[in-house]
């Protein structure tokens, strides 16, 4: 069972700007409430500005959030759009590696937070995918949403997820974030369930993946001109054999990637030959269902691969509410039963 919680600023700093105080009192409020003891790493509090300018001090965070004996999750404060920065600083000398030796503490974040996930991958330690502190644990709703909810309770009860299954609503992001917003329910819909584009309903093998923004962005320097690059020279990317059995996770950002540059995204993918040798595709609800069909035909298009199973609409990532993934551990997914099953979630926590 989790005891103590450090919450960490690996991407965007924004968690420290005052604007945001009332969310920030909201989420300690909330995981006191469970018993749990709050730390912040020494930066994590230190704003957009300050952290931006400096990716040492975030690295330096997280290998520190790794070597404290009494932190028991570390949990992302948010994505952002740059933590590939901190690759020199925990690869140069293998910091991450010597920091997380023997470490067993869970890890928890998404969007941007998918290259920390890689990170972690690269020197065999299992995460979690699909939750952070100020995007649910901070919801300004009475409570964290119900589904959301339920995956958080059971990852600091028990240390893991036995099985995933879908929520019976959908809701419509949050336009406004101020204080006045404090208790306001969100707009919601009824929701579909996994859908089951293409292969068998059943498949399995161990997940990795997550925003596939960030992964285009590993290829693509359009965003950052050296991303590539600095991706390629710590190969972040894992390699073809790595890949071989496993279930790719994709789930697209709040910037609602437009129809066009999802092909692109998959069409990277693609030239990777990560299709010709995984066990399926998991893909996530996109954001107030942005692009949903179009998606779907570009997956089946693109991917171009019709024994390869893909289970759509997920509601993992940015879409609300949200689950979560363990990365590392064996999944079993049956679209039929509309479940994901996990059966070594106690094997390292």
């Amino acid at each position: 069972m989790v005891k103590t919680v450090t919450i960490v600023s690996l991407s965007s700093g924004i968690l420290g700007e005052g604007f945001l105080s009332h969310e920030l009192e909201i989420g300690i409020d909330r995981l006191e409430s469970y018993g749990l003891k709050v730390c912040f790493t020494p930066h994590a509090l230190s704003g957009i500005d300050h952290l931006a300018a400096h990716p040492e001090q975030r690295a330096a965070d997280l290998l520190q959030a790794f070597q404290d004996p009494q932190a028991d999750m570390i949990l992302c404060a948010i994505g952002g759009d740059d933590t590939y920065r901190l690759l020199p600083y925990l690869f140069d000398h293998g910091e991450l590696e010597k920091a997380a030796a023997h470490s067993q503490k869970m890890f928890l974040g998404f969007s941007d937070s998918t290259i920390n996930h890689l990170m972690l991958h690269k020197i065999g330690l299992p995460s979690f995918y699909g939750q952070a502190f100020l995007s649910d644990v901070c919801e300004l709703s009475q409570e964290m949403l119900p589904y959301s909810k339920r995956y958080f309770e059971q990852l600091i009860k028990t240390g893991g997820i036995t099985e995933i299954t879908p929520s019976e609503i959908w809701y419509e992001s949050r336009a406004d974030y101020g204080p006045d917003q404090i208790g306001v329910p969100l707009v919601s819909h009824p929701d579909s369930g996994f859908e089951s584009l293409q292969g068998s309903p059943t498949f399995s093998g161990k997940i990795l993946g997550g925003c596939i923004d960030s992964l285009f962005d590993i290829f693509d320097g359009s965003r950052h001109q050296d991303m590539p690059l600095l991706c390629r020279k710590y190969q972040l990317f894992p390699s073809l054999s790595d890949w071989k059995g496993k279930i790719l996770l994709l789930e697209p950002s709040e910037e609602k990637m437009p129809p066009e540059k999802f092909q692109k995204a998959l069409s990277l993918l693609k030239s990777t030959g990560i299709f010709s040798v995984l066990n399926g595709v998991l893909v996530g609800k996109p954001m107030d269902e942005t692009y949903h069909l179009e998606y779907n035909q570009l997956l089946t298009k693109i991917i171009d691969n019709p024994t390869l199973p893909i289970l759509c609409n997920l509601n993992v990532g940015h879409a609300l509410p949200r689950c979560i993934i363990p990365f590392g551990v064996n999944a079993f997914v049956d679209a039929r039963s509309q479940a994901i099953y996990f059966s070594d979630r106690h094997a390292l926590f």
